[in-house]
């Protein structure tokens, strides 16, 4: 089976997201940079691609300006948003404690905007999913009702709260 690795353009700034997201993440390293030379679209000497590694995913930035436009680089999309890749592509972070989510929310989101849902946006424009994995279990419960009201919480919730889940699920 074919390897997937994920592909983040930016304007410039591919090798400062990559030394941010290594730093959050644990296990994580910057795997290679290589720069423009003499013939690029860029500068020479300036990084070019950064190949990095978070948690054991590989992923590929480029430094490739603003040619191609879109919401991704800058202009104002038809929702009227501009910046960043919009929620069509997310990461998402699988997290097994409370400690956690506030850790990676609080990490990934300064800088950034906050979203609903447990959703957020960093500051070089991609969006992040901070999921807690109770979240999926509670949402799963044989009795629906049960479920729906967890789905409630978390529709009113930014960050999302384990315990407040919990609680919402035993509530009548």
């Amino acid at each position: 089976m074919p390897r997937i690795t994920p592909f983040l353009w930016f304007d410039n700034q591919a090798e400062e997201a990559a030394r941010f997201y290594t730093s959050v993440f644990p296990s994580s390293r910057i795997i290679e940079l290589i720069r423009y030379g003499n013939d690029g679209p860029g500068y020479p000497g300036d990084v070019m691609t950064v190949r990095f590694e978070l948690d054991g995913q590989e992923f590929l930035g480029l430094n490739g300006g603003p040619a191609h436009g879109g919401p991704a680089h800058g202009e104002t999309g038809e929702s009227g948003e501009s910046g960043g890749s919009g929620e069509s592509i997310s990461f998402v972070v699988s997290c097994k404690s409370q400690d956690e989510v506030d850790y990676f929310w609080s990490q990934l989101s300064a800088g950034g905007e906050e979203g609903s849902c447990g959703w957020l946006q960093d500051r070089y424009g991609m969006s992040w999913q901070i999921v807690p994995d109770r979240l999926l279990e509670l949402l799963a419960d044989d009795e629906e009702e049960r479920a729906r009201r967890v789905m409630r919480a978390m529709l009113e919730m930014t960050k999302l709260d384990i315990e407040a889940l919990e609680r919402a699920m035993v509530a009548s």
